[in-house]
């Protein structure tokens, strides 16, 4: 079984799927999607948008997912729109726990403004197009078996939370 965590962006998948792994112990790995889609494609996410398009970028991520959601006994952090394919949450639930973090979109804002590899904000307005998208995932997410609020909560407290919840599925 595996751990799939998802949720937009800056909601803290990479900061808590690290901290579950810690916890879990030796025989559980970290997977981050977005990071073996670089390594596959040889460039950064955003260097994949602006070349390639999105749709791109999302079959490689489908790729990827079809892969990792072979494993067992991963922490699996996930793009943000890998929820928008009901392919690839169809192949992590098959023998994962699909997570949704999610946190407001002011927190988000405060998380990722000074990332520049952030290809979906390089817009005027980033924060409204962070409430435009998250309002369009949002029954996306709503597919997830768990969702977590990150506003005010440690890692840690996170990580606990999400082991308790697995030990009961």
């Amino acid at each position: 079984m595996n751990i799939v965590l998802t949720g937009f962006m800056g909601t803290g998948k990479t900061v808590v799927g690290k901290k579950l792994v810690k916890k879990l112990g030796k025989k559980w790995r970290y997977i981050d999607t977005d990071e073996r889609i670089e390594m596959r494609a040889g460039m950064k996410i955003s260097d994949i948008f602006s070349r390639h398009g999105e749709p791109y970028f999302r079959d490689m991520e489908t790729k990827i997912i079809r892969k990792v959601s072979e494993f067992d006994n991963c922490v699996i952090a996930t793009g943000g729109g890998v929820v928008l394919r009901k392919e690839n949450m169809d192949m992590l639930e098959k023998n994962g726990v699909v997570i949704n973090l999610k946190a407001t979109p002011e927190t988000i804002y405060n998380r990722i403004s000074s990332s520049k590899d952030r290809p979906l904000l390089n817009k005027p307005e980033p924060m409204a197009e962070i409430v435009k998208m998250l309002d369009y995932r949002e029954p996306f997410y709503k597919r997830c078996r768990l969702s977590i609020n990150t506003d005010q909560v440690s890692a840690e407290e996170i990580a606990d939370t999400i082991i308790s919840y697995v030990k009961q599925v």
